[in-house]
């Protein structure tokens, strides 16, 4: 199927770019992403796969949008306070790109829904503020197979690593078990810079559509580890743990059990970061 005039226009200066070509675009159409979280990662990570034509995101968040939320959930407007993230999401992104199939989920990412919701995308991408979701994310992603874009920001840093379920380090290969509740700081407590989740949520983004386009080097196995203070990078080599408990050799979790306690909200403060302690 050929692009239509608009649409040669709309990705001209991506068209020409030589990793993606007209193959590349067609390649972006027909791809699927599930978008976990619409807040300060999600945020960006949804418009700029949007802005490049992916064919049909999802995006499954259960919050509205507050006051607070928009100095770094830049998805959102002042008129979307009180509104549904996915419903606010969702507008924006028509508006960006009508090409853009939104499928808005005001939920979050549950054990009883997260295998059959999941298998409907070619990759996820996890912006969640909650470790649950997160361990959650991660178990799916390795089950189905499906690749993964993790990430992290709290103050002004923040973290990126990609899944490619028994490829690689999973999140489980580098913290076997999540935290205790009062181990992170919350944003209230810590604070985020806004373009700092600008930053992150954009190498979500970019991540995303590397994979989808098959090109370059993923993150995959290395943990990005942005300081934002310093404007620096600095990577961790990771590698997948034989022993880990879901993508291991002899793995123990093959399943997605609701009475899994990693699933469970803990008596943690509500508003948890969405970075990863290193």
């Amino acid at each position: 199927m050929g692009l239509s005039k608009q649409q040669v226009e709309r990705y001209a200066r991506q068209l020409i770019v030589p990793e993606v070509g007209v193959r590349g675009q067609q390649q972006l159409f027909q791809a699927s992403v599930l978008i976990i979280g619409a807040g300060g990662l999600g945020s960006p990570a949804s418009l700029y796969l949007a802005g490049a034509g992916v064919g049909r995101l999802g995006i499954i968040d259960s919050d509205v949008v507050s006051l607070g939320n928009l100095h770094r959930q830049i998805v959102h407007a002042t008129q979307h306070v009180g509104q549904p993230k996915v419903a606010s999401a969702a507008q924006r992104i028509t508006q960006l790109n009508p090409d853009v199939v939104v499928e808005p989920i005001h939920d979050r990412l549950r054990p009883a829904m997260a295998q059959e919701l999941c298998q409907r995308y070619d990759l996820m991408v996890d912006g969640s503020d909650n470790f649950p979701t997160r361990y959650l994310a991660n178990d799916v992603a390795v089950v189905l197979g499906k690749p993964l874009v993790h990430a992290g920001a709290i103050h002004v840093g923040g973290q990126v690593l990609t899944v490619l379920p028994r490829q690689g380090a999973c999140l489980r290969c580098v913290f076997p078990e999540p935290p205790l509740p009062d181990a992170i700081p919350t944003c209230q407590a810590a604070g985020v810079l806004g373009s700092v989740a600008g930053v992150v949520g954009t190498l979500m983004a970019h991540e995303a559509l590397k994979l989808l386009l098959g090109i370059g080097e993923p993150l995959v196995n290395r943990f990005l580890i942005i300081e934002g203070a310093a404007s620096r990078f600095r990577e961790v080599a990771l590698r997948r743990d034989p022993a880990c408990a879901v993508c291991g050799d002899h793995p123990t979790i093959r399943d997605i059990l609701a009475d899994n306690p990693d699933y469970q909200s803990s008596p943690a403060p509500a508003e948890v970061c969405s970075g990863l302690a290193v």
